[in-house]
């Protein structure tokens, strides 16, 4: 009697430590899960902020004589565009087309910035607007905040990538169908050096 009450103990200790163990496991997977979103919500949070600024930029712009329409045309469009995917559900973030997609509309308004920064080098009445050295010191350190909280994403996502293909992880992964994040990547042409003419 003795022997088949230590036998079930011992049973019911090897069962409860092994769920106690794959409770671990996967609240840990959890917890990694939660600080890649922290960090996209901090990417989305800045590309807010960006999203916010351009009005204020374009109308400080505008009220410089004869400035280029296709500039202001250039920057509504890519505004528009990245309006409707500022803020990406968290299932986004496993799905590389949709992430491409909404990094390609992320690339697409920091290239039209960029030419309207060009642009308004032509414009000496511009660079003396103390409105628009405002905006434009603004934009200088959103962007710098943008690469700052990509990078920190990107880091976070590494983490947790790491953490659920190693073994015993990457069983848990599997049964819970845990997929890895998407990390933000060079746009396509940052291989090749931009032409620069002030003509």
């Amino acid at each position: 009697m003795k022997k088949g009450l230590i036998a079930l103990l011992v049973v019911v200790l090897i069962v409860f430590v092994s769920l106690g163990w794959v409770v671990g496991r996967y609240n840990k997977i959890q917890k990694a899960r939660v600080g890649v979103e922290s960090a996209w919500a901090q990417v989305e949070n800045v590309y807010q902020t960006r999203y916010d600024l351009i009005p204020n930029l374009v109308n400080t712009v505008k009220g410089a004589a004869n400035f280029e329409k296709e500039t202001f045309t250039q920057v509504a469009e890519a505004r528009a565009k990245m309006g409707g995917m500022l803020n990406l559900p968290p299932e986004a973030l496993n799905d590389p087309q949709a992430f491409a997609k909404f990094q390609a509309a992320q690339q697409g308004i920091g290239a039209a910035l960029q030419r309207l920064m060009v642009v308004v080098e032509r414009y000496p009445e511009l660079k003396a607007n103390q409105n628009f050295l405002q905006l434009q010191d603004q934009l200088e350190g959103i962007e710098n905040r943008i690469r700052t909280e990509r990078m920190r994403y990107n880091e976070s996502a590494r983490d947790f990538n790491q953490l659920i293909v190693v073994f015993p992880n990457n069983i848990f992964a599997g049964m819970f169908n845990v997929k890895a994040f998407e990390f933000f990547k060079a746009a396509d042409d940052a291989q090749t050096a931009p032409t620069v003419n002030f003509e």
